[in-house]
């Protein structure tokens, strides 16, 4: 498992975790599209955008491999905001490629593109 050094491990003051710190010994967890509901928490939302702001900072438009960036995070955007990087996409591996989907998350997460905002 890659480990992404430099990325932020977690939203900063809170418990919202960025990445993990080993594998699963139980099996990779899988990568789904979670919805996200108008009535989600403001802390929720921080995170969201903090984690999208970090990805943004750390990989920008290159395709990046998934390694200990947090599964359940990942849902949140997956699917929408980062998208799954060529045809041979595993959902339940470490080594699969991402991208971010640069339109859609920018008309989602304005914010987290701001270069005046240190989510970070």
């Amino acid at each position: 498992m890659l480990k992404h050094r430099g990325f932020p491990g977690r939203l900063p003051g809170s418990d919202f975790q960025f990445v993990i710190r080993r594998p699963n010994p139980k099996g990779v967890t899988p990568l789904i599209k979670r919805e996200r509901y108008r009535d989600r928490r403001p802390a929720d939302k921080r995170a969201d955008t903090a984690f999208i702001a970090a990805l943004w900072a750390h990989f920008g438009t290159e395709p990046f491999e998934r390694g200990n960036l947090d599964a359940g995070r990942l849902s949140w955007l997956f699917g929408r905001e980062v998208l799954p990087y060529g045809d041979s996409f595993d959902p339940v591996s470490y080594e699969s490629l991402l991208i971010i989907n640069e339109p859609v998350a920018r008309a989602a997460f304005p914010e987290a593109f701001d270069d005046n905002e240190d989510w970070a």
